[in-house]
């Protein structure tokens, strides 16, 4: 099955209080992350997004969508990238996990629907 694993981090603020060191070592877990799911052939796709500063949100304001910049109001973690990969869910969970022992910051694990299972239209 396909999984999206969503990771999140921190802005600004939540931000400032990380060393150095935890930086470098946050880096070096995602980059070798990477690297072993392309390795293994486990990584679908996968994307590391633009700072949220760059976004526009799209929102039902006043009876019609209007868009405005940036993300989401009150945050302290954005979607910072994903991955896609086709595993076990177990192993999803295993690559998530590795993650977030180091990071700190949340992670999201969801399936991906198997879209030759919809009805024909």
């Amino acid at each position: 099955m396909k999984y999206m694993i969503m990771m999140f981090g921190g802005l600004g603020a939540s931000l400032a209080d990380r060393s150095p060191e935890w930086i470098s070592r946050m880096q070096t877990t995602l980059m070798t992350m990477d690297r072993e799911l392309r390795e293994s052939g486990e990584v679908v796709d996968s994307k590391h997004l633009m700072d949220p500063t760059q976004a526009t949100t799209v929102r039902f304001a006043g009876g019609t969508p209007t868009p405005t910049d940036g993300p989401f109001a009150e945050i302290k973690e954005s979607l910072a990238g994903y991955w896609i990969v086709e595993v076990t869910r177990e192993r999803a969970l295993e690559i998530a996990s590795r993650v977030v022992a180091v990071t700190e910051y949340p992670i999201e694990v969801r399936g991906i629907m198997d879209e030759s299972a919809s009805p024909e239209r």
